[in-house]
């Protein structure tokens, strides 16, 4: 048993899903090779990691926020292989984007090699080996990302792989420095903040792959749902602004106020038909409890008690004060019946 599987027990589980730090200055010099081995396999991929050392002084720092999983990795220099053994294990599920913050890195993939200086990003993956060089010390910040939510089949990301990004304009000038600050402060975050931060960090990465290949984020098979799903989420969370409005939507989203038509289009609905019942589902809720329906209204984006009052009879052929009393009455008679049985 290596001394990486040694230090943790079943319990740690729990422990380590947040902020989990991995350093070989826990193991001894001898040692400290095949613990770093263990701890990448664990934490990313398998990879053959070798340096003119024979040894590695090297700090890993891994959370997740969502399903976006961040690895922190200060390392000495060396070289790592993602062998064709390796890839034959691996599941392929996740795409790794690779942001360098200190030292270079030498990447080949696909054919093609690039350098990684500080600031830049570049898209590799795990499903075809790759090959990496570290000629000094580093700090890399890892993101990795479900396949599915880039919006990219297989043989485009096959022709970005292994090509810098750099931050001297377009989108990577905006994706360098959010994702590096996003991954050092990662751990502050919790609950819907964190999701919400993921969902945006996701998006932005999965732009930056639509823009390296020339094409909107969602312009390819098999793509339109995954958007779809994250606007809808986005919708959610946002829900009760009033200023929610199709050009603030595809603005978030990096797409034509046309395209989001298109995509609610095939839904069958319209973007403002859906926010509208999701609103007026919302107010339904709270009604019952609530002391004002015009305050129930505006805390769920509507401008006023008249604004609310007509959509709710379109939607359900009844005015809210009608369908209040109703709902009080029927509730009333059951509470009563309860009590009497």
């Amino acid at each position: 048993m290596s001394a990486f599987h040694g230090s943790f027990t079943e319990d740690d589980s729990a422990v380590r899903r947040r902020g989990q730090v991995l350093s070989t200055s826990s193991v001894p010099t001898r040692e400290r090779l095949e613990f770093w081995h263990d701890a990448v396999l664990a934490t990313l991929v398998g990879l053959d990691i070798s340096t003119e050392a024979g040894t590695v002084d090297a700090t890993m720092r891994t959370d997740r926020l969502g399903e976006l999983q961040i690895t922190t990795v200060d390392c000495d220099p060396g070289e790592i292989h993602r062998a064709p053994r390796f890839v034959a294990r691996g599941d392929g599920k996740q795409v790794f984007v690779a942001l360098q913050c200190s030292g270079t890195t030498q990447v080949e993939q696909d054919g093609r090699y690039t350098e990684l200086r500080p600031g830049d990003l570049a898209f590799f993956e795990s499903t075809r080996p790759y090959r990496m060089r570290f000629p000094q010390r580093f700090q890399q910040k890892i993101f990795a990302v479900p396949r599915r939510l880039v919006g990219q089949p297989e043989a485009a990301l096959g022709r970005i792989t292994a090509r810098a990004m750099r931050p001297a304009g377009g989108l990577a000038t905006l994706l360098s420095p959010f994702m590096s600050r996003l991954a050092d402060t990662s751990e502050s975050y919790s609950g819907p903040v964190a999701e919400r931060l993921a969902d945006s960090a996701v998006g932005l990465l999965a732009a930056a792959a639509a823009q390296q290949l020339g094409v909107e984020p969602a312009g390819l098979p098999g793509a339109d749902r995954v958007l779809l799903l994250r606007i809808q989420r986005f919708v959610r969370w946002h829900l009760a602004e009033p200023g929610l409005t199709p050009a603030v939507i595809a603005r978030a989203h990096g797409i034509s106020v046309r395209y989001l038509h298109r995509l609610f289009e095939q839904e069958g609905t319209t973007v403002g038909r859906w926010i509208r019942r999701l609103r007026l589902q919302e107010c339904r809720r709270e009604l019952t409890g609530a002391a004002s329906v015009g305050g129930v209204a505006r805390r769920w984006g509507f401008s006023g008690t008249a604004h609310f009052g007509r959509a709710f009879r379109r939607e359900y052929g009844i005015s809210p004060t009608d369908w209040l009393q109703g709902e009080r009455a029927r509730r009333f008679t059951e509470e009563n019946w309860c009590r009497a049985t």
